[in-house]
């Protein structure tokens, strides 16, 4: 009898409390919902997902060396540009003639490779940058995986979390000719314990 009385005497506070309760109608949310002239409509807001690629370049792995560079050596800007999609020549004949596994149906040299200054890349604008910023031309196709690249999803880094580190970029892993990455031979599976053991008093 004493718990039932206890019971509706806790009861009753938690009641009377919430009833003493000051209401304020701003602290009401209601979706889709008229109340007189003003509608409450459900804002959408994007969770940012990028950062700007300058807070990076410090970081950035010094480039791999080029074999053939600067390009002007050899393309003299007189000569006369053949926009034709064709095998290539060397020393060039090491490069797929067809761009296998990067867009080939629709790839050439020259949408990439500035055609008035072969030291140069070109952007789809038109617009030359230098070689060491080719990771703007894979930007232009790859946005998504550019972005996860500067924010360190996709990519190898090295180093430290607050001190010396180093972020690979895009050619360091990828031929920018024939980006997929070629089957690996399996190695042999790991020696267990037991096998290595057997073959130590074996040799004794």
């Amino acid at each position: 009898m004493e718990r039932l009385k206890f019971v509706f005497f806790a009861m009753s506070v938690l009641l009377i409390s919430f009833l003493l309760l000051p209401f304020n109608p701003n602290n009401v949310v209601a979706k889709n919902v008229t109340t007189g002239h003003e509608k409450a409509q459900t804002v959408k807001e994007e969770v940012p997902f990028d950062r700007p690629v300058e807070e990076i370049v410090k970081y950035l792995a010094p480039q791999n060396e080029l074999e053939i560079f600067p390009c002007s050596e050899c393309h003299d800007e007189d000569w006369e540009v053949n926009p034709e999609r064709r095998e290539l020549e060397e020393p060039h004949d090491e490069i797929p003639g067809k761009f296998v596994n990067h867009d080939s149906e629709n790839r050439w040299c020259l949408d990439c490779h500035s055609a008035k200054n072969r030291d140069k890349l070109r952007l789809i604008n038109g617009k030359r940058i230098d070689f060491k910023e080719y990771y703007r031309l894979c930007e232009q196709c790859h946005k998504r995986v550019y972005r996860e690249w500067k924010m360190g999803v996709h990519g190898k880094r090295t180093g430290y979390w607050n001190g010396i580190k180093e972020y690979m970029h895009c050619a360091q892993c990828h031929n920018p000719h024939d980006p997929p990455f070629k089957p690996l031979e399996p190695m042999p599976p790991p020696r267990k314990p037991k096998d290595i053991r057997v073959k130590v008093e074996e040799g004794k």
